[in-house]
């Protein structure tokens, strides 16, 4: 087992640490022994765990179990880029989310992790023209997840939403890679206009709780959004913004504010 687990972990890190953590929660907690082993251990890779836990979140009486796990096998096998994507975010959880201190904590327990799988698997099937089946996923997920993420956005890896609750992302919006957001964001529109109408997020942005970013504008890379503001203008790179409307208050104050998570102006971003 241990050589097993040795070969593993060399070929595929994340998957070689999640299951030696499953064993140790096994160990630790044997009454989730079943919910570990079928939801982790029972499985060859990371892949068809995410495949196990979409379709067991998202299945109804309207959609099976079953169909939605050969759905999400699909879609794994045809486009390696989700299972990638998958291990960026669950890094970029443990790394960023000071909740997070295992790397099974997202497979199992955080709901931000498990809608942006959905919406993966949601965007793959948007990409092969399997629209209503894109929008079902959408709906579950909203359903049972409390986000609201439109299978046509474009949306980068290493992406970590914290508590995860009323996110909204819209059909144009791009979000790039390294963002953290928190619950109650909104990447919105400011009419009835159908075209591309959505924010478009930089690398490495952070985007505080209940902040609101409408319209077709750009977030600049490696920016801060403060908790509550309103965003309606373009963001520059690299500085922080806040208030209803959103004005530049001064420098992002860190080379990566996602990764930093850090909320707090300090007295000289005001110029105080």
């Amino acid at each position: 087992m241990a050589e097993t687990r040795a070969r593993l972990a060399e070929v595929d890190p994340v998957w070689g640490r999640i299951t030696h953590e499953a064993e140790e929660a096994v160990a630790a907690e044997p009454l989730l022994g079943g919910m570990v082993h079928y939801s982790i251990l029972h499985h060859p890779s990371l892949e068809r765990a995410l495949s196990f836990r979409t379709s067991l979140k998202l299945a109804n009486g309207e959609m099976s179990e079953q169909i939605l796990r050969e759905i999400c096998d699909e879609a794994y096998a045809s486009d390696p880029e989700l299972g990638q994507a998958a291990r960026a975010d669950i890094t970029g959880t443990f790394e960023r989310d000071p909740a997070c201190h295992r790397y099974l904590q997202p497979l199992l327990f955080f709901k931000g992790f498990q809608a942006v799988q959905a919406y993966r698997v949601a965007n793959w099937l948007w990409r092969q023209g399997r629209k209503d089946l894109a929008y079902f996923f959408q709906m579950r997920s909203s359903e049972a997840f409390g986000i609201d993420i439109h299978p046509a956005a474009r949306i980068g890896r290493g992406i970590m939403i914290d508590h995860a609750h009323s996110i909204v992302i819209g059909e144009t919006a791009v979000v790039g890679d390294n963002v953290s957001m928190l619950h109650s964001v909104t990447l919105g529109g400011t009419g009835k206009e159908d075209s591309d109408r959505h924010p478009k997020i930089g690398d490495n942005v952070l985007i505080g709780a209940g902040a609101k970013v409408l319209g077709n504008i750009k977030v600049g890379r490696c920016s801060r959004i403060a908790a509550g503001s309103v965003v309606l203008k373009e963001v520059p790179p690299c500085t922080t913004v806040a208030g209803i409307p959103a004005k530049i208050v001064g420098e992002a104050g860190c080379d990566q504010p996602a990764m930093q998570m850090d909320h707090v102006f300090k007295g000289d971003t005001f110029g105080m």
